[in-house]
Parts: C-alpha cells; sequence; structure tokens
C-alpha cells in the first residue's frame, strides 16, 4: 500500500500513542513534529540541514505555492519534492486556514470562497475541488481536505453552519480526488463547543479515511479550552488512523497533544521566534539576544547534538544577532527543529516503555508549563 498506519504501542498509563506511517516518499515514526516550509522551503534552512535535524516530514501551504509561483510551474519541475529537493514526505494542507486568516474581502458561499490575494490585491476562487486539484499537481503525499476555520469567539450558530459546510465540502474533496498515491486527511471542526466537536468527529470516522486533522485550534484561544476540546473528541477518533493537531508546535502544547493521543503536529512558531533571537531549551525559552549572554560561551543548550550547539555559544550567536548578521536566524532555526525532533524522539522512546506519565512529569517540573 502506497499509505499505511500502523499503531505499535499505546502507553498503559497515558493511552498516549506510538506508531508508524507509510508513505510513498518514505516511513514517518510517530508522534512527530512537522517543521513548515510555507513557500516551499522551510526559512533559512536547507534540505540538508533539515536531515541533518532528523525532520521526517515537512509541510507546504497550498494558498501561498498557487499564489506564487503557482502550482503548474512546480509541477513542470516535476512536483513539490523536485522542485524544493525534498526527497521525504510533504503534507500539504488545503489553503483554508489562510483563506480565512490572511485574504482580503473573502466571500464565502456553497459554491467554495472567493478572496483577494494579501500580495497583490488579485481575485481568486476557492472551491473544495480547486484545493484537491492544486494540490494534486503539487504531489504532496498527504493532502488535506478544504474547510471552514471558525474563528475564536464565535456563537453556535455560526461554528454549527461552518462544521456542516466542511462536511459537504469534505464529500466534494473526496469526489474531485483522482490520485492514489496520495493520502486525503479529513478535518475536525466545530470551534470550542463539545457537541459540534463530537459530531464532527463521530461523522469524519464513519468515512474510513487515511487520517484525521483537527483543525480550529491554536486561533487565541487559551491553551486550557484546547486541551478540553482534544478531550472530548479522543474516545470518537479511530484507534487505527493517525490524528493530526494542526498548527500547534510549542513545547508544551507537543507534550500536552500525545498525552491526549495526537499523531503528528506542525507549527512555523519553532524557526519564527528563532529569527527574533529565542531558542528552546528543556529548561523553557532561552533569550539569547539578552545582554547578559554577552559573555556566555556555552552551547545554547548542554546536551543537545544540533550543528548550532556542537559549534558555537551563546556569547557568539548574541554577538552575530546584535550585528544583524544572518547565520544567527539559520543557527536559532537549526537548534529549535533539532530540539522538537529529539523531543518527539524522547516522546515516542517513554511510550514505548510505558513510563511516558514519568516523562511527563519530569519534563514539567524542569521547564514549567508557561514558558514557552
Amino acid at each position: 500500500m502506497a499509505f499505511e498506519f500502523e499503531l505499535l504501542h499505546v502507553d498503559s498509563k497515558t493511552g498516549a500513542r506510538r506508531g508508524r506511517l507509510h508513505t510513498p516518499h518514505g516511513v514517518i515514526e510517530t508522534p512527530v513534529f512537522m517543521p513548515v516550509g510555507t513557500q516551499a522551503s522551510v526559512k533559512t534552512m536547507t534540505s540538508d540541514e533539515l536531515k541533518d535535524c532528523h525532520a521526517e516530514i515537512i509541510l507546504s501551504n497550498t494558498y501561498h505555492l498557487h499564489l506564487r509561483p503557482g502550482e503548474d510551474l512546480i509541477a513542470e519541475a516535476g512536483d513539490l519534492h523536485s522542485f524544493m529537493n525534498w526527497d521525504r514526505p510533504i503534507l500539504t494542507d488545503s489553503g483554508g486556514f489562510q483563506v480565512f486568516s490572511l485574504a482580503e474581502l473573502r466571500k464565502v458561499t456553497e459554491d467554495g470562497v472567493e478572496f483577494r490575494s494579501h500580495l497583490d490585491g488579485s481575485k481568486h476562487f476557492f472551491a473544495p475541488e480547486t484545493s484537491i486539484g492544486i494540490q494534486e499537481k503539487l504531489g504532496s503525499d498527504i493532502i488535506m481536505q478544504f474547510d471552514e476555520c471558525s474563528p475564536y469567539p464565535c456563537d453556535h450558530a455560526r461554528a454549527k453552519a461552518a462544521l456542516g459546510r466542511t462536511l459537504r465540502w469534505l464529500d466534494r474533496c473526496m469526489k474531485a480526488k483522482t490520485r492514489d498515491d496520495q493520502a486525503l486527511f479529513g478535518i475536525v471542526q466545530g470551534a470550542f463547543y463539545k457537541d459540534l466537536r463530537i459530531e464532527s468527529a463521530r461523522q469524519l470516522a464513519q468515512l474510513d479515511l487515511p487520517g484525521y486533522g483537527i483543525g480550529g485550534l491554536s486561533v487565541g484561544e487559551p491553551k486550557e479550552i484546547m486541551y478540553e476540546m482534544l478531550d472530548e473528541i479522543r474516545p470518537y477518533m479511530p484507534e487505527n488512523k493517525p490524528r493530526y493537531l494542526m498548527g500547534v508546535g510549542s513545547p508544551d502544547c507537543l507534550v500536552e497533544g500525545v498525552l491526549r493521543g495526537v499523531d503528528m503536529f506542525d507549527c512555523v512558531l519553532a524557526t519564527r521566534v528563532a529569527r527574533n533571537g529565542t531558542v528552546f531549551t528543556r529548561d523553557g525559552r532561552l533569550v539569547v539576544r539578552n545582554a547578559k549572554y554577552a559573555h556566555d560561551f556555552t552551547p545554547l543548550e548542554a546536551d543537545c547534538d544540533c550543528y548550532a550547539c556542537k559549534n558555537y555559544t551563546r556569547g557568539y550567536i548574541r554577538h552575530l544577532l546584535k550585528a544583524q548578521e544572518i547565520l544567527p536566524l539559520r543557527l536559532n532555526s537549526i537548534h529549535n527543529i533539532r530540539f522538537l525532533t529529539r523531543l518527539m524522539e524522547d516522546m515516542r522512546a517513554a511510550i514505548e516503555q510505558d513510563l511516558f506519565a514519568d516523562w511527563c512529569e519530569e519534563f514539567f517540573a524542569r521547564a514549567g508549563r508557561g514558558n514557552w
């Protein structure tokens, strides 16, 4: 099979899951964090650097690649793998979230969404069939349905209407899909209402899709609400299919998500804060541009095996940041991506040994829950 998910082990105390996802471009060990290459590039990093950081799969964005350079040009290059020199798995999101969060003057109808580009104001139209067609030309391994993402906050009626439309659009996505070498994931919606989230999860589970995204979270709500929604839908998510929490990537949220049975995550946070001079450590965030690190000649993190930590010091990276050099943006990004892939490796090992509850207790005792 081109796409298959194996559930290898479930932690006996927490229910955290250890799995393995087979795709046409390689095997993915789960739980997994996916670095985000929005425009067919994880910012400041090369493909080889991503591999050195043990990245197994990356995410690219349908909305952005459609606007620039266009899916036809990427198809002319072979596909997205060839275009960006990445021979491992790729997931593309549908563009739905970007249409609703970035596009100007959008108009939503049952047919789809008419919107103006955030780049130049040009008019575009995305329907479920449009999104699937673009993703098929991109040639990613995992493609996402086109959905309607509810904002935070929103009332129950609006959330219910968006959920209904998302389910109807999924049916159109399934009918539009023509490639057998791509796995289509549906997306659980329902905003911050338990009844809607459960309804969405139940209806999606009946469709026996290759995998399931969880959308419409981490859009401004308190983290506790996100965790509550994950708890609510967990009993209704198919055990034998991967679960993907979309747009979530702070270390504490990754741990809390795995605790709630999530298998896949993505977020731009790691590289975004890196470019602002902030790195992740097991003790929480470290703002390396701060003056107190000027004479600190230790690595960003003592036990980290990334290229940045093996070769450079906090004091040197701070100097480069103050001098507005490009190199520290790359070094911090390398460290943060490797930090998250190591975090997932450690969680996988703990789950395999039925020690995940103890591992989580130690993680939060050291880093706290509010330091990210």
